[in-house]
């Protein structure tokens, strides 16, 4: 079959929005299926947005048996196959409109471009010939804003067999983008609570924003910087693995995250528990509090009695970490899966 995979993309940004797209790729050549990999630029300005939309709406992949869309605003490609594996609406516009994230004015303009993205996106889904959702999350946004119904369909990582458990050691990590919503300054004020000698290395790329020095800076500020370790930068999937395979615990506390995000699930393929807040979205669909993981309540303090839990328990830790990667198996988090239903 000829496939034809398309979603935008943020100019230098990366991050696990390209992953799902650039590992569905893989397995389906190694399936025998012809790919093309398409990426749009897209940024997320409202005096911007219904130009690019345009652009899409003229994209012409007619000569692809099927078309399966990811990030926005890609599912407005016209195809007669077309599937979307929805991975999480134009925020500002949607779920974060009441909130510090939206980034521009509530007035009469902005909030016409809202209803008209909305009209448009619900548009535009309903040619598809099926849509799926990479979480619950996701799936109940869908139908809520959009009048949509989704078929779940967790994303895999690629090679999972790459991480492994060796250790655990002193230091939890978290592996993300070093954004204000992925919250690592709410990690490093915990620290400042904890009565163990717990250590904190946060890993991964700012977007631009110096968020990673404001982190620094408050580690100063909280008095812990000799146990904090930050990397800001890409971090690679070699990287990724050694670092699981000796920590303590991986932490993942964004704000209503859409799906349980690519740092959940590899940390339970290298045996790892998860650490994660009350209020992290799609991230509670993996990891339960107590079975897999510690949820805490996302203040300082609550996160920080996690953290000694996990510091002084290390038989019950690895226990936890054990019952994550069981989790994936009872989830039906699989390539072959992932494929039979895009391709059914």
């Amino acid at each position: 079959m000829r496939i034809a995979l398309c979603s935008s993309f943020v100019p230098f940004v990366n991050g696990g929005y390209r992953n799902i797209v650039e590992w569905l790729e893989t397995m389906l050549l190694e399936a025998g299926h012809e790919v093309e990999r398409i990426y749009l630029p897209e940024v997320d300005s409202p005096d911007l947005l219904f130009r690019q939309m345009a652009a899409f709406r003229f994209v012409d992949l007619s000569a692809a048996d099927r078309l399966i869309c990811f990030r926005p605003q890609a599912h407005l490609i016209p195809h007669p196959n077309k599937i979307v594996w929805f991975i999480h609406h134009l925020r500002a516009f949607y779920d974060l409109w009441d909130t510090e994230y939206r980034g521009f004015p509530d007035d009469v303009k902005h909030r016409g471009i809202r209803d008209a993205l909305r009209a448009a996106d619900t548009a535009a889904l309903r040619e598809a010939r099926r849509v799926f959702s990479n979480s619950r999350v996701v799936g109940d946004r869908l139908l809520r804003f959009n009048g949509i119904e989704s078929e779940p369909l967790f994303p895999p990582v690629l090679r999972p067999e790459r991480f492994r458990f060796r250790a655990l050691n002193d230091e939890i990590v978290c592996i993300c983008r070093i954004e204000h919503h992925k919250r690592q300054q709410l990690l490093v004020e915990a620290l400042k609570y904890c009565r163990t000698p717990v250590r904190l290395r946060l890993c991964g790329m700012s977007a631009g924003s110096g968020f990673s020095t404001e982190v620094a800076r408050l580690a100063g500020v909280f008095g812990v910087t000799d146990r904090v370790t930050i990397d800001d930068r890409w971090i690679t999937e070699d990287e990724k693995a050694e670092l699981l395979a000796d920590c303590l615990a991986a932490a993942y506390l964004p704000v209503d995250e859409d799906s349980y995000g690519y740092p959940s699930i590899e940390a339970a393929h290298a045996g790892k528990a998860v650490l994660t807040t009350s209020d992290a979205g799609g991230v509670l669909e993996f990891v339960t509090h107590g079975a897999n993981g510690l949820v805490a309540e996302p203040d300082p303090a609550s996160v920080a009695s996690a953290m000694d839990q996990l510091f002084e328990d290390r038989i019950a830790t690895r226990r936890l970490g054990e019952a994550a990667t069981a989790r994936i198996a009872e989830m039906n988090i699989a390539w072959p899966h992932v494929i039979e239903r895009l391709l059914a």
